[in-house]
C-alpha cells in the first residue's frame, strides 16, 4: 500500500464541540496514508466531540495548544462544527498557532466551519475557498473569494462544506500534503 505522508506529522486544532466525523474521517485517512496525527485543544487532557447537535465521544488531547509550536508540524487539518472553530478564533493563542502554517506556507486543510479560524489570521485575501453556506459573508469579507464546491484547493489551502463531501476533501487533502513543498507564505498582502 502507498504510504505517500510517511514521515510527515499533522496537526488537527480543534475545541470542545468539534464535528466528530470532520476530525475522525480525514484522521483515518492521513494515518492511512503513512501521517503521524495529533490532537491539538486548548481542552484540558480530553476534548469533546458532537455529532451535529449533540454530543458524541471524548478523545484525548495528543498536545496541549499551550505548547504547540506550528514548526513541529507539516501540516494542519481544521475541522469544524459551529462550537469549535467559534472558540478557536477567539484564543490568541489558537490564532498565533495557525497563524505559523500561514506564515511559512504550511499546507492547511479545513472543512465546514473550519475557515472560520483562518479569518483571523489576515491570511485568506486573494483565496479561493469553500466552507459551510453560512460562512459565505464571513469569508468575503476577509478578502477570499467563496465557491460552492465539493472540494477547492489554493496554494496549499483546502476546503470543503460539509460532512458528506469528506471523500473528495481527504483525497485532496492526502494529494496536497504529500506534494506541498514549503512556500514563503499564502495569503498575505
Amino acid at each position: 500500500m502507498d504510504k505517500p505522508l510517511t514521515g510527515k506529522k499533522v496537526a488537527i486544532l480543534v475545541a470542545n464541540g468539534f464535528e466528530q466525523v470532520e476530525l475522525t474521517e480525514p484522521r483515518k485517512a492521513l494515518e492511512a496514508a503513512g501521517a503521524t496525527t495529533e490532537i491539538v485543544s486548548p481542552a484540558d487532557r480530553k476534548v469533546q466531540g458532537w455529532n451535529h447537535d449533540e454530543k458524541a465521544d471524548s478523545f484525548p488531547v495528543d498536545m496541549p495548544l499551550s505548547q504547540a509550536r506550528s514548526d513541529d508540524y507539516d501540516a494542519l487539518l481544521l475541522p469544524g462544527g459551529v462550537r469549535n472553530p467559534d472558540q478557536l478564533r477567539a484564543l490568541t493563542r489558537a490564532i498565533e498557532f495557525v497563524d505559523g502554517f500561514v506564515a511559512t506556507g504550511k499546507p492547511i486543510a479545513a472543512i465546514c466551519h473550519g475557515p472560520w479560524t483562518l479569518i483571523e489570521t489576515g491570511g485568506l485575501r486573494g483565496k479561493t475557498i469553500t466552507s459551510w453556506p453560512s460562512l459565505k459573508a464571513d469569508l468575503t469579507n476577509a478578502g477570499a473569494r467563496w465557491v460552492d464546491r465539493e472540494v477547492v484547493v489554493d496554494e496549499g489551502l483546502i476546503s470543503s462544506r460539509k460532512p458528506d463531501d469528506i471523500p473528495a476533501f481527504t483525497e485532496r487533502m492526502i494529494e496536497e500534503f504529500a506534494n506541498k513543498r514549503q512556500a514563503a507564505s499564502f495569503g498575505r498582502v
